[in-house]
């Protein structure tokens, strides 16, 4: 065993870890809704700390199985952009698959991308005009 595989810890492609990686950072305009949305910055922060950070580290399945979750908060998931990067993420690094596995998350996360920033755009135009 040579020393450069003896410490290979991931096995996936970093060329398909980085297109993932944008699409989920992709899913970013909710943090530009709240801020059109309230009238501070302060209330803006504490918004995105209890309405994104919290429960994307709950309902992602970092740290419960989703699986043992009760079926509505399983349908909640759904909505959670960081579930389907999780996956993806465990996916590549772990087992080496590739985009042929990967579409349902890249799809999900494409789709709450273009909701949120669609969503975002318009009441930014209302705030504007």
């Amino acid at each position: 065993m040579s020393s450069s595989s003896k410490y290979r810890c991931a096995i996936g492609s970093l060329w398909l870890l980085t297109p993932l990686s944008m699409l989920f950072l992709f899913g970013a305009p909710f943090g530009m809704l709240l801020s059109i949305i309230t009238k501070s910055q302060l209330l803006a922060s504490q918004l995105g700390i209890v309405t994104t950070i919290f429960p994307a580290f709950l309902l992602s399945g970092f740290i419960f199985p989703i699986e043992s979750m009760p079926l509505p908060v399983q349908w909640l998931t759904l909505l959670n952009p960081l579930r389907y990067y999780m996956v993806a993420i465990r996916g590549i690094f772990l087992k080496g698959v590739g985009i042929g596995i990967l579409w349902p998350q890249l799809a999900g996360l494409a789709a709450i991308g273009l909701v949120l920033l669609s969503v975002a755009v318009a009441r930014f135009r209302k705030t504007v005009g």
